[in-house]
């Protein structure tokens, strides 16, 4: 008997044979066909019936078979469809679409967080046997995807044609609610899948990705980084600062601001890490957004204190970028890298220098307002020293006396200072070591200026007086005077250098009375050796 070898003999034949004879406009084949499709239409309706049946009675022995037909015929859409629409749409409909139960009367019209609630409990009470049915062992159901296509279609569904408000984020706060229930909702699915690999099955399926799009978190953000920045900007727009009424009325806090500027950026801060704000996803987002914010503060603290006189003796910026430096460092650190605590340890470092490098940029304007409440008091002092004219018109050629107390504008030069470091704000708000620091860069400063001017009045009165005096003595020897004779007079420069003298002893005594050693200041030493007496040069007393 002779033997066809059907394969080999298909194989042989040209693919371009088949090209010019069309088979499938034969009578047999079209009559085939029309038998193919009667007879899967047939098998499907019997085998959807089945399923029905089966998944009303809870019959695991029929909707076994009738899973494992689906699987052979490959036609695992249909299943997931009967699924969804016989025991899914049912349930979630009567949640989602005709409207909160009693028990949630009262939520939002687009909440899902009780949906989501109530829609758990009906997977475990009314999904959950066909989930373990399909998930089995050695089932070879695995094919299946009844969490995706089947429950998570149909909640789609219903969100969009009941909630569809749920999905804006015009509505940052709401919008962030529903997207971590829906997180949750995810979550909780995935808790049903018996792997790791059926997990990534879930998450690759079509719905899945759908869902996720809905949630424009882009957006979201965009909403949150205007509502923070511009709280922010808003603050910084005035012209002053503005003071923060009782402000020590919680002096027991770790970090007391005064001015509402501050106040602003710590709640800006604190705000991007916030539960109700804070996205995970959107985690780097949020960070620089932080760091932008410790920026405009800082920057505005420069320009501020280039600009804005009113700073000049408000001790309270440096109170609050002292608080603001060590709450960014401390406690705001530890909060935010706890929110990150499951990204890996190298991200926590990057994130944690950022921070710390944010704190120090508010760190390094310190000097800066410490100089510039320096450079007012100094601006204050000069106005006083000025008077050291007055001296020079009130022995040039007036024939009075040596003075023997010191001029009265002595006592106003180191007032400012004064009235600052013993003001309540100054006592209140600064430390002991930046008071100190004040104190002696403004002294330090002060005392230079003190000795410049007295410096260059002597200097004119000495020149003036040779002047005269060559003027007299040419006088003298026109006349066949001896100008050998010697004026035992005491001259007007040693009564400007007396009065001088008699006034940066009680400027010495004034600093002590600070706390101020005045011998430990170059420029006071180089003032006295410049106006004391030969006798006195040497050592330095009041």
């Amino acid at each position: 008997m002779l033997k066809i070898n059907y394969s080999e003999l298909i194989n042989s034949v040209s693919p371009s044979l088949f090209y010019i004879m069309p088979v499938q406009n034969l009578p047999f084949i079209e009559n085939m066909e029309k038998r193919i499709q009667s007879a899967s239409l047939l098998l499907d309706a019997s085998l959807g019936h089945c399923f029905v049946d089966g998944l009303e009675h809870r019959d695991e022995n029929v909707i076994y078979n009738c899973l494992r037909a689906y699987a052979a015929i490959d036609n695992t859409r249909n299943a997931e469809e009967i699924f969804r629409n016989t025991v899914v749409a049912p349930l979630i409909q009567k949640i989602m679409l005709h409207g909160p139960s009693e028990a949630v009367a009262e939520s939002s019209g687009d909440e899902l967080e009780n949906d989501y609630k109530q829609i758990k409990q009906c997977i475990e009470k009314d999904c959950k046997f066909l989930l373990e049915i399909s998930s089995a062992e050695n089932s070879g159901l695995h094919v299946f995807d009844f969490l995706a296509n089947s429950i998570l279609k149909e909640v789609l569904s219903a969100i969009q044609k009941g909630k569809p408000g749920a999905f804006s984020p015009g509505r940052p706060t709401e919008f962030l609610k529903n997207y971590k229930s829906s997180l949750d909702f995810l979550v909780h699915l995935e808790g049903y899948c018996p792997s790791r690999s059926t997990v990534a099955k879930f998450r690759a399926e079509a719905v899945y990705v759908e869902f996720m799009k809905q949630w424009n978190v882009g957006v979201y953000f965009s909403l949150r980084f205007q509502e923070i920045a511009g709280a922010l900007d808003s603050a910084l727009t005035g012209a002053s600062l503005a003071p923060v009424q009782n402000s020590h009325s919680d002096q027991g806090k770790s970090c007391v601001l005064t001015l509402k500027q501050s106040v602003t950026l710590l709640e800006s801060l604190r705000s991007c890490w916030r539960e109700d704000v804070f996205l995970l996803s959107c985690s780097d987002k949020f960070l620089r957004l932080s760091l932008q914010l410790l920026s405009r503060y800082s920057n505005w603290l420069s320009s501020g204190l280039v600009c804005s006189e009113v700073w000049f003796s408000d001790v309270q910026v440096i109170h609050d970028i002292t608080c603001l430096a060590t709450e960014v460092s401390g406690d705001y650190l530890v909060h935010v890298l706890r929110l990150l605590s499951s990204c890996s340890a190298e991200v926590l470092d990057l994130v944690k220098q950022s921070v710390l490098d944010g704190g120090k940029s508010l760190s390094t304007t310190l000097p800066l307002v410490i100089n510039t409440i320096i450079e007012g008091l100094v601006e204050k002092a000069v106005e006083d020293l000025r008077q050291l004219k007055g001296i020079t018109a009130t022995y040039r050629m007036t024939n009075k006396p040596l003075p023997v107390r010191h001029s009265p504008y002595v006592s106003g030069v180191l007032r400012p200072l004064k009235t600052l470091l013993d003001g309540e704000r100054a006592m209140t708000y600064l430390s002991k070591e930046t008071k100190k620091e004040l104190l002696l860069g403004a002294a330090t400063k002060i005392t230079g200026c003190y000795h410049e001017l007295a410096a260059e009045l002597i200097s004119v009165a000495r020149k003036t007086e040779s002047s005269l005096l060559k003027i007299r003595q040419g006088a003298q020897r026109r006349a066949g005077a001896s100008s050998d004779v010697s004026d035992h007079n005491v001259s007007d420069t040693d009564k400007i250098c007396m009065q001088l003298f008699l006034d940066i002893q009680e400027y010495g005594r004034n600093l002590a009375a600070l706390g101020v050693e005045a011998a430990d200041i170059p420029a006071y030493r180089y003032l006295w050796q410049c106006v004391a007496p030969p006798d006195r040069q040497s050592v330095i007393n009041f």
